[in-house]
């Protein structure tokens, strides 16, 4: 079985100046192996004090038990506001609790199996514009997530105009602004300008630009009462229970721009790393696609029932895997309101406070061969109780990601559907390095081979 790809590590000792050089390339690479297996690590300079928590007991402190003593760094919302404006993602406080109130039920109970059908149709348009050979396959995750995220937010194809133009101008953002930089992790003075590539503003003011006017369109739509049941109609009418106050369309327009992030760029992120990993185990593939012929019976045909995700429960804890080994936001960057004690150190007001579900998903001391891809692990009851203490991709706490749900569902289904028809096949000598970028990317691309599947099987 092949070993999933991991970045190089610095050495434990580099001169600062190399170490925020190797940061600024690159955030995995720029940590030390011995991460893995530390219950903290610490980092001072006379303006800084950055800690990682890696233990359990932490983590909970951090994420759940105490997190309104640790909001969001307001440095990653300088990096994040050109783009994403005060959505949920950066808000911290009121604010954020009454952008809460008003997103998730949008993502509860049965409105999840209401996006199905536009869930399914995307999937179908992937499957229709696959073909023989090989395929960068981050590209085209990305552009199946996107049409994914237009079809359940706006009830249209990523083919249609406005819709192509916003993913354009995001994979033009995408590498240009990464989430974690720098001046997000590195609390520099607060007089320090904070330049942002011209090219990112320029990027980050288009798609604004352009998810204004689809905004704009659908708060007409809704006025007029022809607009469709889809997750934006749901957000836009949906009033605060406190305050009885919808969305605003500029508040609306920062929602839309998190949802696309994360609802798009990280599903292809995990999505392509997934594939990669049922490429280079061929036994194990093999399973999923035997499994994956429950789906053969709707292909060319009306959404399935919801209830089919249940029949693929291998093919779901290999997405787990997938997001245990390659979490698509690999740091999470918290800031201690109040002067703190960890682990018998002091911990100052204002210290950055790293949650990484990069070294807790990899963590020695919680997972049996951390490194390996092992997806029948999550069959067993011991990963059960690790995933309470290690698995964090979608965060946790109050602020755990309200569309966890409806990433795992739309994961499965894709990929269901591809393995039903294609075997995926990688080239040895291509091994995918990841790297931080927006998300956790891999520096040259994944590249696989696809082979319609009733060509070289009996199935």
């Amino acid at each position: 079985m092949t070993r999933p790809p991991m970045p190089a590590h610095r050495p434990e000792r580099v001169a600062l100046w190399r170490h925020l050089r190797m940061f600024r390339r690159d955030i995995l690479s720029a940590q030390p192996a011995k991460l893995y297996r530390a219950k903290m690590a610490e980092f001072r300079l006379p303006f800084l004090q950055s800690v990682m928590v890696n233990t359990p007991d932490l983590v909970r402190l951090v994420l759940q038990e105490r997190a309104g003593d640790f909001p969001k760094s307001g440095r990653v919302r300088e990096g994040l506001r050109p783009l994403l404006g005060n959505s949920v993602f950066v808000t911290n406080g009121a604010t954020w609790a009454r952008q809460r109130r008003m997103i998730d039920p949008a993502f509860e109970g049965g409105q999840l199996k209401d996006s199905f059908p536009a869930m399914w149709g995307a999937t179908e348009a992937m499957a229709a514009r696959l073909t023989e050979g090989w395929a960068e396959v981050e590209a085209l995750t990305s552009h199946a997530a996107a049409d994914v995220i237009f079809r359940t937010l706006f009830s249209v194809p990523i083919e249609d105009r406005a819709a192509a133009e916003v993913y354009t101008a995001f994979r033009a953002h995408q590498r240009a602004a990464p989430i974690l930089n720098l001046a997000a992790v590195v609390p520099l003075p607060r007089w320090l300008p904070r330049p942002m590539p011209r090219r990112a503003r320029a990027t980050a003011k288009r798609i604004r630009a352009l998810i204004t006017g689809m905004t704009a369109a659908r708060a007409a739509a809704i006025a007029a009462g022809t607009a469709p049941d889809d997750l934006a109609t749901k957000i836009m009418t949906t009033r605060d229970p406190d305050t009885g106050m919808c969305f605003a369309t500029e508040e609306m327009v920062d929602q839309v721009a998190i949802f696309f992030l994360a609802g798009h760029e990280t599903s292809a992120s995990a999505l392509a790393w997934a594939l990669y990993l049922i490429a280079t185990h061929p036994d194990w593939q093999a399973q999923l696609a035997a499994e994956a012929q429950a789906i053969r019976p709707h292909i060319g045909g009306p959404a399935p029932d919801f209830s089919i995700l249940r029949q693929f429960p291998r093919i779901r804890d290999t997405f787990r895997e997938a997001l245990r080994l390659y979490p698509p936001v690999p740091m999470m960057v918290r800031e201690a309101a109040q002067p703190e004690t960890f682990r018998n150190r002091p911990i100052a007001a204002g210290a950055q406070v790293i949650v990484s579900p990069w070294h807790m998903g990899r963590n020695e001391h919680i997972w049996p061969d951390p490194h390996a891809f092992r997806p029948e692990r999550w069959q067993q009851g011991s990963s059960r109780a690790q995933a309470r203490d290690g698995y964090i991709p979608f965060s946790a706490g109050p602020r755990v990601c309200p569309g966890a749900g409806f990433a795992m569902a739309e994961a499965v289904l894709i990929l269901a559907r591809l393995l039903a028809d294609w075997q995926v096949h990688a080239d040895p000598a291509r091994v995918p390095i990841p790297q931080a970028h927006m998300t956790v990317r891999a520096h040259d691309g994944i590249w696989l081979q696809f082979q319609r599947r009733e060509l070289h099987s009996n199935m």
